[in-house]
């Protein structure tokens, strides 16, 4: 983590800088209909009760948030792995004229072969650098995933797969026109990045 934070994260963000490119932070979810839907005050010996489908049903989502408040996603019902992934890298490709490097963690898909031939095909669009394992607090699209989680029991009356897809995709259309928000995921209670002469604070 020390070496992240002091040599290898300014030297992405130099690298970004002096290619003309953009840093984003990537994760993927899982939502699933049976979550827990949260604490609320009740009536003493009269327990709230917030009525939910019987139907396990789950949905997944990868979604990527750069300092300058941008956020691309994608939602999808089946198993997160390499496919999929080329398949976040191809729509997120599509949506730059300019070099993406791509923060994540280090899952097996996102350090498979078919991911890592896709980038050499892809070089010139997409870059790739690796979190360190085990430090979810160094990914700033965490914040994404426990803000997701967070707001859609509250409203959530999905009664299919295709209901709760709907409402994950509306979450993040919704974050999408609020960029202050998704600044605000890079100020989190861990480390703080920016794309400043001081590129840390804690």
């Amino acid at each position: 983590m020390r070496v992240w934070l002091e040599v290898t994260w300014p030297a992405i963000r130099a690298k970004a800088k002096a290619e003309g490119g953009e840093v984003l932070f990537a994760d993927q979810v899982g939502i699933r209909s049976d979550q827990v839907s949260g604490r609320t005050w009740g009536e003493r010996g009269r327990t709230p009760i917030v009525r939910r489908t019987g139907n396990r049903i789950s949905v997944n989502a990868m979604s990527a948030i750069s300092t300058k408040g941008r956020m691309h996603f994608m939602v999808f019902t089946e198993s997160f792995d390499a496919n999929v992934m080329c398949r976040f890298l191809d729509r997120l490709a599509g949506h730059f004229d300019r070099k993406i490097h791509l923060v994540v963690d280090r899952h097996s898909a996102h350090r498979s072969r078919t991911v890592r031939d896709w980038l050499a095909v892809h070089a010139d669009q997409v870059e790739l650098h690796f979190l360190p394992s085990y430090s979810p607090e160094l990914n700033p699209d965490e914040l994404v995933n426990a803000d997701l989680k967070r707001s859609l029991p509250a409203s959530s009356k999905a009664r299919t797969q295709a209901q709760l897809a709907s409402e994950a995709r509306r979450f993040f259309h919704r974050r999408q026109r609020q960029p202050h928000i998704v600044r605000g995921y890079f100020h989190g209670p861990h480390v703080r990045y920016t794309l400043e002469e001081n590129p840390l604070s804690f």
